[in-house]
């Protein structure tokens, strides 16, 4: 990576948990990236969701999402307004992790923050998915925590999550 970017925080889950929280991110960079490597604990395919703040009241977000299958491409408004939609993840092959970049710019200014996901779905199958998510989360307040959350079941054990700090210079 770049040299502006810098490790503010890492996770690395050593057993099956609800959800990956980075709090208290300080003020301190222009960017931030969450690079993760995920896998729910069973279900087949089920989606990832992205909380800023831990903020989920309705209307606060909105996304659109592009979503690939190898077979055909779908476009969709986010339909969930109380969290973002940040890919489909899947557990049909085993000991493969599905992989997300989520780039927020300017996540500690005073207008409302845009958000970007580039997620795929690992499957050793007929089906998976790569997601691109273009979201704003319609807030003023700077960004200080980032969640990431499966919609049905836990994070795997051995799933990994890094946050980065980039500065401007």
């Amino acid at each position: 990576m770049a040299n502006t970017y810098t490790l503010i925080a890492s996770y690395a889950a050593t057993g099956s948990v609800a959800n990956i929280d980075f709090t208290s991110i300080p003020a301190t960079y222009t960017d931030l990236c969450l690079v993760a490597s995920l896998r729910p604990v069973s279900g087949g395919f089920d989606g990832c969701y992205i909380y800023l703040n831990n903020d989920q009241t309705s209307t606060r977000y909105t996304s659109r999402v592009l979503r690939g299958n190898g077979a055909s491409v779908t476009s969709f408004v986010g339909a969930d307004t109380t969290k973002s939609y940040a890919g489909e993840l899947t557990d049909n092959t085993a000991s493969t992790f599905n992989n997300f970049q989520i780039y927020i710019p300017n996540y500690a200014g005073s207008s409302q923050k845009s958000f970007s996901v580039d997620s795929v779905g690992e499957n050793n199958d007929t089906t998976a998915y790569q997601v691109m998510t273009a979201g704003l989360y319609n807030q003023t307040t700077a960004i200080t925590q980032v969640s990431l959350r499966i919609a049905s079941v836990n994070i795997a054990q051995h799933s990994t999550a890094y946050l980065y700090g980039i500065k401007n210079s």
